[in-house]
């Protein structure tokens, strides 16, 4: 008898959903249980709350096992316009995790806030003491297809890959032609996986911020004619077909290059969890995807050179990246380098004295391993982790699109005299033949010059100025592209701090590389500039000649480049509009704003930024291709987050 008596107790206590009063439990409705895809909103109601609190939350889990403190994420009922009746109802835009989600709501008072269990946003996390409600089961339909898609250029010119996330590990096809209805050819996809062991340190190998990832597939769909438009959808019979999606195939003989490039974007969700997110991410997708129909046949892809999704160890986040990017993934080619919140742990295996304060924690015990499996490169370089963690590929690579010669590298990883990289980036500069390939882009994630106030990375800019940058020179690289700096920062050609020589006609003679950071894309981390030397503590932030253009308006670039030039392009995400442009001549000479350069007393140039009109740009789509985009994220991308208003608290974090 006392062992039946002890079991109902727990049961009543643990298991059931507390009751603040016999007569009016608390309950939660799910409309529907079932989702199709992920993006999918969920209507989540509640009634029965004696007393409703600012306080009291939604908790949102999944695995449904998932322990009180292991929330994916939360939102206050107090977001809810009827809250104060004690029912409400929130709606919700959920990611297929490959598991079922389940609800929790939660009394908390203020007077139970733990200051010493604080979010990223020093936000406190709210208490899970009180349990007053816990939902039934939601999940996704079967047979639904493959999700994650993305795009990604390989080794050879002729073949563009695919990769996409099951939840199982059954084999998957991709079908593909140049006819819609009459997919002919087909290709197997490779499998790949990561599990928990292979996490370096917490949360990503903790219960807090481990998910399964699914199974990884990668197929390559080969033999394509040059310039082309290819249809093509992924899955199996047995497991369910995505839609069909297009892209256009790389083409030798074009006469324009064009590209979308961006650093530090990470992705948005719509709820509050242990990291801030990217709100800005939105604008920036909504915004590429205007251009994106303004394209039409002319292949085109993204550039996006580090810190993808800030996931940091939480990895339910990387599954959020790639269902908000896969609107443009699933159509460009989607190229990426490593940045610090991929990567960086304390054992890492190159980390010089010089760099104890320079790589850190910052990957939240990921170690390269979502990035290297998640995403497939051209090239073959890996460096071990020295863990039992899969070796971190996607380091450094090149390609070329005719006109532009793309060069990516890790600032992550040794890239000092000796290396492997070093070695890399030395013959593939000198190997390119400029009268093929007129421009050179040169990107990285940690950049080499920079104007924020940004101390921490002082050595590694040293030294990449000491021993990359000679290189940079000697092969007259047109463009250096960086992120880690969370704002919009265009040089003068430069050398060792100097701007190159000035024309009669105010242009730059050429001969060296634009430096230009564009980390701008969505972390909204903003970094001050950096202060007069001697009033450090003032908040006057004078901008240094050899910094060209400074902006803080969040957006991405875009490159367009054809025989005669390469023009580059800041477009902010508050209008759609360009904010700044430089031209470089296949010459080398550099226009700033579109030709208008004029040169002061002190012959540092003065540039006056008008907005380059390109051909293909047709602002007459826009508002077709916002009306697309806003059905794609009726309740994912563009849902407002709901949360409550902590005031957020600046720290230096790139």
């Amino acid at each position: 008898m006392f062992l039946i008596l002890h079991f109902c107790l727990f049961f009543f206590f643990f298991l059931s959903p507390p009751l603040l009063h016999a007569s009016s439990p608390v309950s939660i409705t799910l409309t529907p249980q079932t989702l199709a895809k992920s993006g999918d909103p969920i209507q989540v109601q509640w009634s029965g709350i004696d007393s409703p609190s600012h306080f009291d939350w939604l908790g949102i889990y999944s695995p449904p096992s998932s322990a009180h403190d292991n929330f994916i994420g939360y939102v206050f009922l107090s977001s809810s316009p009827t809250w104060r009746s004690g029912s409400g109802s929130i709606s919700l835009p959920l990611v297929n995790l490959r598991a079922n989600y389940s609800f929790r709501v939660f009394r908390w008072s203020e007077s139970e806030v733990d200051l010493t269990r604080m979010d990223q946003d020093h936000n406190p996390l709210p208490g899970t003491a009180h349990l007053l409600a816990v939902s039934e089961m939601a999940g996704f339909a079967g047979g639904g297809g493959p999700e994650q898609i993305h795009l990604a250029y390989t080794d050879r010119e002729e073949e563009m890959r695919v990769m996409f996330v099951t939840a199982d590990a059954g084999v998957r096809t991709v079908k593909y032609g140049l006819d819609r209805d009459a997919l002919q050819r087909a290709a197997t996809a490779a499998l790949g996986r990561y599990e928990r062991e292979h996490m370096c340190d917490s949360p990503a190998n903790e219960s807090v911020g481990w998910r399964d990832p699914g199974f990884i597939h990668d197929a390559v769909m080969r033999n394509l004619k040059r310039g082309k438009r290819y249809y093509y959808k992924v899955g199996s019979d047995s497991g369910g077909w995505s839609s069909i999606h297009s892209f256009m195939s790389r083409d030798g003989d074009s006469e324009k290059t064009i590209a979308f490039l961006f650093g530090d974007m990470g992705t948005a969700t719509p709820y509050s969890t242990f990291l801030r997110t990217q709100e800005e991410s939105k604008s920036t997708i909504k915004w590429i995807l205007r251009d994106i129909e303004a394209l039409g046949d002319n292949p085109a892809f993204v550039s996006h050179i580090g810190d993808i999704s800030y996931a940091r160890g939480y990895s339910w986040l990387w599954d959020n990246f790639f269902a908000q990017i896969e609107p443009i993934a699933s159509r460009l080619a989607y190229h990426v380098c490593i940045g610090n919140h991929e990567y960086d742990w304390p054992l890492q295996p190159w980390k010089p004295d010089w760099s104890s304060k320079v790589y850190g924690t910052d990957g939240g015990g990921e170690c390269g391993v979502p990035y290297s499996l998640r995403f497939n490169m051209p090239g073959n370089y890996s460096e071990r982790t020295g863990t039992r963690s899969p070796a971190t590929r996607n380091l450094f690579y090149s390609f070329d699109t005719k006109l532009v010669h793309f060069v990516y590298i890790s600032t992550e990883t040794n890239f000092l005299p000796g290396s492997s990289q070093y070695d890399f980036i030395k013959q593939d500069l000198a190997s390119v033949n400029r009268k093929k390939t007129p421009f050179v882009v040169v990107q990285g994630h940690r950049p080499m010059y920079t104007t924020s106030n940004e101390l921490r990375d002082g050595p590694l800019r040293e030294r990449m100025i000491e021993h990359l940058e000679p290189l940079f020179v000697k092969n007259n690289v047109t463009l250096a592209l960086w992120g880690h700096v969370h704002r919009y920062e265009r040089f003068c050609p430069i050398n060792n701090f100097a701007c190159g020589k000035i024309g009669s006609n105010g242009e730059y003679l050429g001969g060296l590389p634009v430096h230009v950071v564009i980390g701008m894309a969505g972390q909204d981390w903003q970094p001050t500039w950096e202060p007069r030397p001697d009033h450090p503590n003032d908040p006057i932030f004078p901008q240094p000649k050899r910094s060209q253009y400074r902006g803080g308006q969040f957006g991405y670039t875009r490159l367009v480049a054809t025989k005669e030039k390469l023009i580059l392009s800041y477009v902010g995400n508050h209008d759609g509009e360009v904010h700044d442009t430089v031209e470089i001549l296949t010459s080398g000479q550099v226009l700033s704003g579109g030709v208008r350069v004029q040169e002061g007393d002190d012959h540092e140039p003065r540039i006056e930024v008008s907005e380059y009109s390109f051909s293909w740009y047709v602002k007459g789509a826009s508002i077709l291709v916002l009306g697309a985009f806003m059905g794609y994220v009726i309740g994912f991308v563009s849902h407002a987050r709901l949360r409550k208003n902590w005031t957020p608290v600046k720290i230096e974090d790139n």
